[in-house]
Order: C-alpha cells, then sequence, then structure tokens
C-alpha cells in the first residue's frame, strides 16, 4: 500500500542557499530573501536580485498575511495523489510586505474564493517536509 502523501509532488534537488526558507517552514514562522542592497523581497529565491542586481541577501520574517490576488480551482489533479483532494483552489496572494506568494488556499469552497479576500499562512505537514499553503484569515 502507499502513502498518499509520499506520492505528492514535494521538494527534491534543492540547493543549499535555499534551506533557509525550507527550515523556516518546518518552524511554522516563514522567513524569506531579501536583498540585502535595495530591500527587494526574493520569492522564490534567487542568487541575483532582480531589481539592483546584488547578490547579497538575508532572511527575514513576514507577517505571514495577505489578500488573494487571484486564483485557480483544479478539478483534475495532476496526479493520483492529489485527486481525492480535487476539487481545490491555488491562489496568487499578495502578501503584507507587497511580493507575491503561490499555494494552496483551505477551508473555503472553491466557488467562494475573491479576489482581495484576506488570508494568512498554514503550514501543512507532508511527509519529511512543511509546505507553505494559505487559509482565509
Amino acid at each position: 500500500m502507499t502513502d498518499a502523501t509520499t506520492d505528492k509532488l514535494l521538494p527534491t534537488g534543492i540547493p543549499s542557499w535555499h534551506m533557509p526558507y525550507w527550515d523556516s517552514l518546518r518552524e511554522h514562522a516563514v522567513k524569506v530573501q531579501k536583498c540585502a542592497q535595495c530591500g527587494t523581497f526574493r520569492y522564490i529565491p534567487k542568487e541575483i536580485c532582480n531589481r539592483c542586481f546584488s547578490g547579497e541577501w538575508t532572511w527575514e520574517p513576514i507577517e505571514g498575511t495577505g489578500t488573494v490576488y487571484t486564483h485557480t480551482t483544479i478539478r483534475r489533479a495532476p496526479t493520483p495523489a492529489y485527486q481525492p483532494d480535487a476539487p481545490y483552489t491555488i491562489v496568487h496572494v499578495t502578501m503584507s510586505e507587497g511580493f507575491r506568494m503561490i499555494g494552496r488556499l483551505h477551508g473555503v469552497a472553491p466557488e467562494d474564493v475573491r479576489i482581495d479576500m484576506p488570508v494568512r499562512v498554514r503550514y501543512d505537514e507532508l511527509g519529511d517536509w512543511t509546505v507553505l499553503n494559505f487559509e482565509v484569515a
């Protein structure tokens, strides 16, 4: 018998310099890469800032709240491991700090999701990984 959690699309091949993000999720206190020169948040982490081209950064805690920028409902799951969850909603969230993050939205029916809906970070344990998702604030 296969564990559906281990069949889900979990991170692989993560560069060591990305690990502070994943470690912060495990601690349920998300940190995002921030350019040390211009202060731009970089999610997903990058080696060079797309604004000022600096290669220097820090890992900064964020408030963990934001609003739905856009959303899509998944009705046909990408793999059999996700099919029991369908339909489910993926949201693109404008975080309080001004950058955007993507995750699954829990606790609200797909037809009730609205643009500008306030949400907050939610941490979901999947096997050995903690992943970032969202729930209604």
